[in-house]
């Protein structure tokens, strides 16, 4: 297990101090997703973006397939 996997003791305090305590038996499957979540987020952040503009930037009026024919 590297230091980054949330354990489910872990997951299960993070869970309850948001405000929602579960079940002992949802704690391994909470961490399990959360290291998952964690793991996507992880590829995403590798990701260059410097050429993409901010989403209020694009305008899909102006991107219409139509506008080619």
């Amino acid at each position: 297990m590297s230091a980054s996997e949330l354990t489910p003791p872990e997951a299960a305090r993070w869970a309850a101090r948001a405000g929602l305590p579960l079940p002992a038996d949802r704690h391994a499957a909470l961490a399990a997703t959360a290291d998952h979540i964690h793991s996507v987020v992880a590829v995403l952040r590798e990701l260059d973006f410097a050429d993409t503009p901010p989403a209020p930037a694009y305008r899909a009026e102006q991107e219409s397939p139509d506008a080619a024919l």
